[in-house]
């Protein structure tokens, strides 16, 4: 396959080096050409090459600078190349900085923290950022820091990073004879523990606190034993949120211990570290998922979110604040049924955060203040915002944002008005300029048992109502996510290549509420097929469907879904069921979260198969006639590739069309590497564009 995008990076190279030496005149005549050759332009896959991604802006403690990261396509080594870049906070001069991402400012304003790679890992950097820019590499671990936070007094940092389990089981084998080379021995494994796609947990790792000097050296290990800071239920490790008290003698995180990690799914605590000697304070007295703690300035309260035991599926999150030892616990966001996230101090009083709202994420804001917590919507509009820091002496705040027709920029509020986003980066402005672009327009859908369902259909660029359109119907995973209004290339790419393409948040989808998000408990699939079925009568009743060219596709959650799908239904030509659950039975011991079957059934399958099997796609395969395509990556460890090879061999024993693509180098779903993601792409359209010809 020829990737066109290379060669139109070269010809860019090629044609900005020759403008330099062109006459005003000459100048004038190629930039009119090029805007009325890019009037015509799509977003073909060759274009998905030129999108950057922006991403965690950071402003400055006095509020003057912000440091953001902007990430490209490199085509020469298939991959994402992360750059940091900072400009003044009126978004002017904007530079390049140095290779990284993660970016943190230290509390004295006077350099950065940022991970970056160094063969193959990724270690911590310290930068400085006056003139001269010096950079120091702070780590050299073999493992790779996960999370960290700077020291109040911008001395130290705090970051966890994987230990290996000291627990051994020794054998007496024979003495090898000289020079011998034997198989090393095997890998011990004694608990039930989750292994993190990309980040490189093993089985038998706990994730552990230490504290390094910002000026580099030996790291010292804070928290010992069998217990996993960061955890996320089922003692799954993974970014930690911790944060210092302004005295620097103690950090707040959340975690749990190896026997609450064996017991309960949904286990996270919030603990009080103490630096010098590693003890730690549980300040979370109930069981729950107690998550994300944020020390408020003045030290006084800790905000965290979460929510108290369930053995639901899905409960929305709250807001918390609490004493940092853990006394007088508020809760601050009652009626509000979504979950807050990126929680961040204004001052000692008001706390903003961010929260999924129906197909929408905007800021929020909750005070302390008054006999009741007031909370509120502090900005609205039909976009994603990806909240990034705040600078309480100046006032300010920075985010991201994205909408239907533009992937994410950098903005910037005040705290006076936060409604009032002003926009500071234009990254993929000259990318965008003239391309014809899908239309995005809401769908809302009546489904079973009276629930309503919204969703989206993208148009092809030049959509005409009077013809008929192939409609491609996508499935997010999850199955508690959400889609979203923000640019998405791939639905773009659908559109551009003549799709309708129609994407829901059905019945447990998150964003709508606790007992939307579990109404798929114990029953998933569900009412969730019901919702996306009615979904696709809405699009056929808006008249411009060809129903005889109708696709389905997702992945993870989506794989579910979509394999479901073509085992109780053949109204559909063709699908691409891609990192599929289809056998839960066997999925619980395969895939990297072991305890998730424990979760979605009341009882195990050595106790009652019946329900376990009934939610299985594979018990269905003998109604499939789909011509159905497969699609995992090799590496994947969350719905690993034993899964599609089910599927696939019982396609191939009912002579139904299948094929399986075994994706090189990628973990849970197909398209990390660039080239992978264009490879999808074509794949899914060069199968529905076979067994549903183009008329």
């Amino acid at each position: 396959m020829t990737i066109q995008g290379l060669s139109s990076r070269a010809q860019r190279g090629i044609a900005s080096r020759a403008v330099r030496s062109l006459t005003a005149f000459g100048m004038t005549a190629i930039v009119l050409a090029t805007r009325a050759s890019a009037q015509n332009r799509l977003f073909t896959v060759d274009r998905y090459f030129d999108i950057e991604r922006v991403s965690s802006p950071r402003i400055s403690p006095d509020g003057n600078h912000i440091v953001f990261s902007r990430a490209h396509v490199d085509p020469m080594k298939d991959a994402w190349v992360g750059l940091l870049w900072e400009m003044e906070a009126d978004g002017s001069r904007q530079r390049q900085l140095v290779k990284g991402s993660s970016a943190q400012w230290s509390p004295d304003g006077t350099r950065i923290a940022y991970l970056a790679e160094v063969d193959g890992k990724s270690q911590l950097w310290v930068r400085y950022m006056d003139a001269e820019g010096a950079a120091i590499q702070v780590t050299r671990g073999e493992r790779s820091p996960v999370a960290f936070r700077w020291s109040p007094d911008s001395k130290s940092l705090a970051f966890t990073m994987p230990v290996p389990d000291s627990a051994t089981w020794n054998v007496a084998m024979p003495h090898a004879p000289a020079g011998a080379q034997w198989t090393p021995p095997p890998r011990v494994v004694n608990r039930l523990q989750y292994r993190a796609d990309r980040v490189g947990f093993l089985a038998d790792d706990w994730i552990h606190l230490f504290v390094v000097s910002a000026e580099g050296g030996v790291p010292r290990q804070v928290t010992h034993g069998a217990f996993n800071i960061g955890a996320r239920g089922a003692g799954i490790p993974g970014p930690a949120a911790l944060d210092w008290l302004p005295d620097g003698r103690t950090i707040v995180a959340d975690g749990n211990d190896a026997t609450d990690a064996d017991r309960e799914y949904q286990v996270s605590n919030i603990y009080a570290v103490d630096v010098a000697s590693g003890t730690l304070r549980r300040l979370t007295a109930d069981a729950g998922f107690w998550h994300a703690p944020v020390v408020s300035p003045d030290g006084r309260w800790v905000a965290f979110t979460g929510f108290a035991k369930t053995r639901d599926t899905y409960h929305s999150s709250d807001l918390f604040v609490m004493h940092a030892d853990g006394t007088v616990r508020r809760l601050l966001t009652s009626g509000i049924d979504r979950d807050p996230a990126s929680v961040t101090w204004a001052d000692n009083e008001t706390i903003y955060f961010t929260a999924e709202d129906h197909g929408v994420v905007n800021i929020w804001t909750a005070s302390l203040t008054g006999k009741a917590p007031a909370v509120k919507a502090a900005s609205n509009g039909m976009h994603v915002i990806a909240l990034g820091s705040v600078s309480i002496k100046g006032g300010i705040g920075v985010a991201t944002r994205s909408a239907p027709q533009q992937p994410a920029e950098v903005i910037r509020f005040t705290f006076k008005k936060p409604w009032d986003l002003m926009q500071l980066t234009h990254v993929n402005d000259a990318v965008l300029a003239g391309m014809r672009l899908g239309e995005v327009e809401q769908v809302d859908v009546q489904s079973s048992g009276d629930a309503r369902i919204q969703g989206w259909l993208v148009k092809p660029p030049g959509f005409d109502p009077a013809k008929k359109y192939p409609l491609i119907m996508e499935i997010h995973g999850g199955p508690h996510a959400m889609y979203a209004v923000g640019f998405d290339g791939s639905l773009q790419n659908f559109a551009a290549s003549g799709f309708l393409v129609l994407y829901l948040n059905p019945r447990g989808s998150t964003g709508y509420g606790s007992a939307f998000g579990n109404a798929i408990d114990k029953a998933y699939p569900g009412v969730d097929y019901d919702d996306l079925m009615a979904g696709v009568n809405e699009a056929i009743a808006r008249g411009s469907v060809d129903t005889t060219r109708m696709f389905v596709g997702g992945c993870s959650g989506g794989g579910v879904l979509s394999s479901w799908i073509v085992g109780h239904t053949t109204r559909f030509a063709a699908a691409a069921v891609r990192c599929p659950v289809i056998d839960w039975i066997s999925f619980a011991g395969q895939t990297d979260v072991p305890l998730f079957g424990a979760a979605m059934f009341d009882r195990p399958f050595w106790e009652d198969a019946a329900p376990w099997l009934k939610l299985s796609p594979i018990m269905y395969a003998g109604n499939i006639k789909t011509p159905t395509l497969i699609m995992t990556g090799d590496l994947d460890m969350r719905t690993p590739m034993p899964q599609s090879e089910e599927l696939y061999a019982a396609l191939k024993m009912r002579g139904v069309p299948t094929m399986l693509l075994r994706f090189a180098d990628e973990y849970h779903g197909t398209a990390s590497k660039p080239s992978n993601w264009i490879r999808t792409q074509l794949y899914m359209m060069s199968w529905y564009n076979k067994y549903g010809p183009a008329k």
